[in-house]
């Protein structure tokens, strides 16, 4: 007999629940606005690393939404001002203790704002909800570059692929039929294995400065030795909960991305999406000067609780839902 009891206590969900209103006072008190966008689209996330759930209509498809961004830019397009929402999310990925295929997003845009600035609200945003539970050391700050050498001893922008196997072997991960895997899978690799699990506990960590090849819808800074996409990822007790961009305004370099990222899909044999061409007439109109950050809630509430496995912040997880 299937249990159909909520996994969650109701002491959690009153906890989310505290949560949410909090999140949602301290986007008053700075005059964000809170918005709401569809959950199904005709066009969904081209991202190689990301697959949509699919939903088969009667003559076409539509995706749930992977994240609000598209959506939400076209919004900062026709001048609604710094935007948040609260959202469900889908993203086909393995079932694990951090990861559930429906889950919660906040994401939010602030006009005026670089990643660095937004780094900044993101940390007073962590602070401010996680006064009442647990107490937070003072952040750290690493570039992508400065992270890996000191957590995974390799220089990511000074490094062969065959060096970054070698740095994988001697971390004890097992490379077995990875002869042909790229330059920033190795990276990932590395990144997720070693660097994430040798972070420093109990303080909000943020790596900022990813190489450009990593960019997806951030902006890339040129620089001497090797340019960087200006985005940010934050990190507590070594799990990954948000990740941020300094956002991509050009148009045109937006749909090169989409169609790289196709060309990519197609040599990996995943299925083909659409892009997304209101983002890009939207872009066209004039992005403002942004930075945009989501940030998973559940994963929040996880450290705020101190729970190992997501399914315990969930009333129902996806494979008993």
């Amino acid at each position: 007999m299937s249990d159909w009891r909520p996994t969650a206590s109701l002491e959690m969900l009153k906890t989310k629940a505290r949560l949410l209103s909090k999140l949602r006072a301290f986007f008053a008190e700075k005059n964000i606005l809170e918005v709401q966008t569809p959950l199904l689209s005709q066009a969904g996330n081209t991202e190689s690393t990301i697959e949509s759930f699919v939903v088969q209509q009667k003559n076409n498809k539509s995706y749930l939404n992977t994240s609000p961004e598209f959506a939400m830019k076209r919004l900062l397009a026709a001048g609604y001002g710094s935007i948040y929402q609260i959202t469900p999310a889908f993203r086909q990925e393995e079932q694990s203790k951090r990861h559930n295929a429906e889950f919660t997003l906040l994401e939010w845009y602030h006009i005026g704002f670089d990643h660095y600035a937004l780094m900044q609200e993101v940390d007073e945003l962590i602070r401010f909800v996680a006064a009442d539970d647990i107490k937070l050391l003072p952040s750290q700050h690493y570039t992508y570059q400065d992270a890996m050498i000191k957590f995974a001893d390799i220089d990511p922008f000074n490094t062969t692929v065959s060096e970054l196997k070698t740095a994988t072997q001697n971390a004890g991960l097992d490379v077995v039929g990875m002869d042909d895997v790229p330059h920033d899978t190795w990276l990932d690799l590395l990144m997720s294995e070693v660097v994430e699990k040798n972070l420093p506990l109990s303080c909000p960590v943020f790596i900022y400065d990813y190489p450009a090849s990593q960019a997806a819808l951030a902006k890339i800074r040129k620089a001497e030795l090797h340019d960087v996409a200006e985005r940010f990822e934050l990190y507590i007790n070594g799990m990954e909960l948000a990740n941020g961009f300094h956002e991509l305004s050009d148009a045109t370099e937006q749909e090169q991305r989409f169609h790289k990222d196709q060309q990519q899909r197609k040599k990996n044999k995943q299925q083909s999406i659409p892009l997304d061409k209101y983002l890009i007439e939207a872009m066209k109109e004039g992005l403002p000067e942004c930075a945009g950050v989501a940030l998973g809630l559940e994963r929040l509430l996880m450290v705020l609780t101190a729970t190992e496995d997501i399914n315990n912040v969930l009333a129902f997880p996806f494979d008993s839902a």
